[in-house]
């Protein structure tokens, strides 16, 4: 019998692979650790999407492998985005590693670290989640070309995964605890096409309504194709939440032009304002991308001035960073590091007076709150405007109430900051 520690890095589809290949795991007898040093092996599942990611997950097999030299663990594996971009170098660079794996070898993986991959099981996950929220995969990679991103590369084309084998998955996840489930893809708009030639993600959202999960959330909408009859589900659906993530990147023609996101500032215009006409209540999440090749300070004036126009509920905001295995990677990186630094800076400082505006708007008004964590007589949790790591976070008192992570409760906002509420605990349920 052997412990395995595993570290999950990156991004919420990442985490998905990680709780599938434990359930796998587990299934064969092998035990999961959360501390290194009582683990035989240590396996890292990597990001590879932006320098940051690259280099704390090149950190993190440093130090496994310091382990390993010193007798702590025997046997180190790293799986995952890092690996199918620089397999061979990884390989080169560290001998000491037991074997690299890319994103699509889960059986590999299994093979390695000695479990076997049973088919049975391939809608089993262990959750790294708290066990009241879990991520729905809904498709693996990308078909989009969007010049700074290596996702296409790291995972393929796009592949919608089968409706039914979706409902066992959401179904298992329910049984489990599961209240809330977050739908992830590199890309829902388009979900559905490959498999039936026409979009199937309202479909999938509406049974998915229909089974007993107190909240659906949609994340990673692409802006081109998104199928509106969703917008109309989410306003007639309780348990749907009024809330997506739509990453827009920029606004510039110019640079959306460069960027091939497929739409225009027009066109990005008229979709939000559609959006939001159809469901006044809807809150919107985006991220904007600054200092992309070429981008002039006029171009990001825009920018700032659309942000200050739109009033996005919620906004991101990254420097780019030059990938050498995206399109844009054949431009020059022009934009110091300093300057785009001082881009998100500014743009992050604009969005803060606006979060802040919002946030008031909820002083004095009762509100329900999934809790997420318990301190004393602290509760922090979320609304349904709110996705988990990524969001504001409700800060409440308990009082008298016996609350607990995972309830939902009432509560009644008292005062704000532009990326928290605080409040007190009037109910439960």
């Amino acid at each position: 019998m052997r412990n395995i520690f595993l570290l999950s890095l990156g991004c919420s589809k990442n985490t998905v692979d990680s709780e599938r290949l434990m359930a796998q795991a587990s299934a064969s007898g092998l035990i999961f650790t959360e501390v290194a040093d009582d683990a035989d092996i240590i396996l890292i599942n990597t990001c590879g999407f932006i320098q940051d990611a690259k280099e704390e997950s090149i950190a993190e097999t440093l130090a496994a492998i310091r382990k390993k030299q010193e007798g702590v663990v025997r046997k180190v594996y790293v799986m995952g985005c890092l690996p199918e971009l620089y397999r061979k170098e990884l390989t080169d660079e560290m001998p000491e590693v037991d074997g690299f794996f890319g994103t699509r070898e889960l059986p590999e993986v299994l093979r390695a670290i000695g479990a076997n991959y049973r088919e049975e099981l391939l809608d089993q996950r262990m959750l790294l989640t708290p066990p009241h929220y879990a991520f729905l995969k809904i498709a693996e990679g990308c078909n989009r070309q969007c010049s700074f991103c290596s996702i296409p590369k790291i995972r393929g084309r796009y592949v919608s995964l089968p409706p039914e084998q979706l409902l066992r998955e959401a179904a298992l996840l329910r049984q489990s605890g599961v209240k809330e489930l977050n739908l992830i893809a590199q890309d829902i708009s388009v979900y559905g096409f490959d498999l039936e030639g026409v979009p199937l993600l309202n479909e999938l959202v509406l049974r998915l309504s229909d089974m007993d999960f107190r909240r659906i959330r949609l994340l990673y909408a692409y802006p081109l194709n998104f199928p509106m009859e969703v917008i109309d589900t989410m306003r007639e659906r309780e348990n749907i939440c009024n809330y997506l993530d739509i990453p827009l990147q920029h606004i510039s023609d110019r640079i959306l032009l460069s960027m091939n996101r497929g739409i225009d500032k027009a066109g990005t215009i008229r979709l939000l304002e559609s959006i939001r006409e159809r469901n006044p209540d809807i809150r919107l999440r985006t991220t904007m991308i600054v200092g992309y090749p070429g981008e002039t300070r006029d171009e990001y004036e825009e920018l700032l001035q659309f942000v200050e126009e739109t009033r996005f509920d919620r906004l991101g905001c990254f420097p780019y960073c030059h990938e050498e295995y995206s399109p844009a990677y054949r431009f020059e990186d022009d934009v110091s590091p300093e300057e785009k630094q001082d881009r998100v800076a500014e743009l992050m400082e604009l969005q803060e007076a606006i979060s802040q505006e919002k946030n008031r708007e909820f002083e004095g008004k009762e509100i329900v709150v999934l809790v997420d964590q318990v301190e004393e007589n602290m509760a922090f949790g979320r609304t349904e405007y709110d996705a988990p790591e990524v969001d504001n976070e409700c800060i409440l008192e308990t009082g008298d109430f016996d609350v607990r992570p995972g309830m939902f409760c009432r509560a009644r906002i008292t005062d704000s900051t532009p990326y928290d509420l605080e409040g007190e605990v009037i109910g439960i349920g």
